[in-house]
């Protein structure tokens, strides 16, 4: 097995060669002089070769100055005392001063017992640093290594815009020692573990310290993208003429129709695929992403029809990962981008007590007064609330054959007839089609399919990117205010 690199040889692996410059001062110890503690500190500085539990300063990422703080566990466990902790926020307040992303790389055993309460509560100034620097709109990427636990765990290892963790390695809030030290027994295997915290979406992905330097570089290529002065080009080709109804419905509803997995795949760049919520759901219906289309960055956050028909009913989890992704491009001013293509939320026990419709509600909230440029594109199918939820948007795209109903035209159907039969004349009379949708004001744009997007999944993906760019570009041009302002009339004047 491959040793686990410490704080230095970390930061090898993933600055770009000979670019590290140390922020680190001497320490001022707490130990008395002459007590175990100082003997214990003198202890670890011979054996680790660190003069703290914490390393910080900055380097280059593929060219790009960024910012590092670093945990060391070989000495004293990595333990964060008063001097580790005035280090780590003197680092993250001259970041934030000097506008760089900052790269975190925790590994602790969490608040050093020998310094005591006064330890413990450094955690609180640690957060507030990171806070801080998260709102003057700067990045911070978190790469958490074996192991982290407790009030690391807890504060700055749990902040990230984008976090990753070391494959196999032990991560929790209380370490399995003190656990079965506290209750007689142990902790339960395979929990505290980077793969099981992936698994409920805690983390964005388990990857070496190798692969951390790569996803950290497209991360940042997005999240510290330009925004001004992008070239937009000449305006997109739109559709001709409308289309049946009932005919869009049924292409939007093929197998073989290109999703937004594969629109990211075929139409966008320096794509990072996050996951969960970071707060202990994962939602496999639900896409979000950082990627470019062109040049313009966004986040995108995408129902999967694909996922969703092969058992991931598309729930409130999904919903709550959505407006992380909204809450990421509100703090970093990033476009957003979301994409509907959806049969229709999950109907279920779990789905009516785990808050589906109120939910729906917030992630409504959210993105109509959200502060960043929004694009919504329509790709494919766009049934009742799920499919509402992502909507209200600044500008919306639909594809040709996309369509948006309160209901999938044979529920209304049902609803009306007592029968599904009526679907057809339903989908024409309610005009869920996208020419209806333009007409409507609800639609500003339509991409054309030739004849069928699932006949040219590429160029039509590529099609679609190109207009998302032409899009992004033309809002970040505008005034927060001025959008914002729009499109509250927009929503406003619906139906006037």
């Amino acid at each position: 097995m491959t040793p686990r690199p410490d704080a230095r040889a970390l930061i090898v692996r993933v600055l770009d060669a000979y670019s590290w410059k140390s922020w680190d001062e001497p320490p001022v110890d707490r130990a008395e002089p002459g007590s175990q503690y100082a003997e214990e500190l003198a202890a670890a500085r011979a054996g680790s070769g660190y003069d703290e539990a914490v390393i910080t300063g900055e380097g280059t990422l593929e060219g790009r100055r960024v910012a590092v703080v670093a945990g060391e566990f070989s000495f004293l466990a990595g333990s964060i005392g008063v001097a580790a902790a005035e280090r780590l926020v003197t680092a993250i307040e001259r970041a934030t001063a000097e506008r760089l992303p900052l790269l975190a790389a925790p590994s602790s055993g969490g608040t050093r017992m020998q310094e005591g309460a006064l330890a413990f509560v450094q955690m609180v100034k640690i957060t507030a640093a990171v806070v801080r620097h998260r709102e003057a709109g700067l990045p911070y990427v978190v790469y958490l290594r074996h192991p982290t636990t407790g009030g690391v765990f807890a504060s700055w290892g749990s902040l990230g815009h984008v976090t990753a963790a070391e494959p196999g390695a032990l991560i929790g809030f209380l370490g399995p020692r003190v656990f079965e030290s506290l209750y007689g027994y142990p902790f339960p295997e395979d929990v505290q573990v980077a793969e099981n915290l992936y698994a409920h979406g805690l983390v964005d992905a388990v990857v070496s310290a190798e692969d951390a330097r790569e996803i950290a570089i497209r991360a940042l290529t997005v999240l510290c993208a330009p925004k001004t002065g992008l070239s937009r080009g000449p305006e997109p080709e739109e559709a001709d003429g409308a289309v049946e109804a009932w005919d869009a419905i049924m292409r939007s509803r093929r197998d073989d129709r290109p999703g937004v997995r594969s629109l990211l795949k075929l139409g966008a760049r320096d794509v990072t695929p996050l996951n969960g919520t970071g707060a202990g759901e994962y939602e496999p219906g639900l896409t979000l992403a950082l990627a470019r289309f062109g040049t313009a960055p966004a986040v995108v956050l995408g129902q999967d029809r694909t996922r969703q028909r092969a058992g991931a009913a598309f729930g409130p989890a999904g919903l709550r990962v959505a407006r992380r992704g909204m809450r990421l491009a509100a703090e970093l001013g990033l476009p957003l981008v979301t994409v509907i293509d959806t049969a229709g939320a999950a109907l279920s026990k779990a789905a009516e007590e785990g808050g589906l419709a109120g939910e729906i509600a917030r992630s409504l909230a959210d993105l109509v007064m959200l502060d960043a440029p929004t694009v919504c594109l329509l790709l494919g199918e766009g049934a009742g609330g799920a499919a509402l939820a992502l909507l209200p948007a600044d500008r919306v795209v639909s594809a040709q054959h996309a369509w948006l109903s309160p209901l999938p035209p044979e529920g209304a159907s049902a609803i009306l007839y007592r029968t599904v039969d009526f679907a057809p004349e339903i989908a024409r009379a309610q005009g869920v089609g996208a020419t209806d949708l333009k007409r409507d004001g609800l639609v500003d744009r339509i991409v054309p399919e030739r004849p069928d997007a699932a006949y040219e999944p590429a160029a039509f993906c590529r099609r679609v990117a190109r207009t998302l760019e032409y899009e992004i570009i033309g809002l970040l041009g505008r005034p927060a205010e001025d959008r914002l302002a729009a499109r509250l009339s927009r929503y406003r004047s619906l139906g006037c």
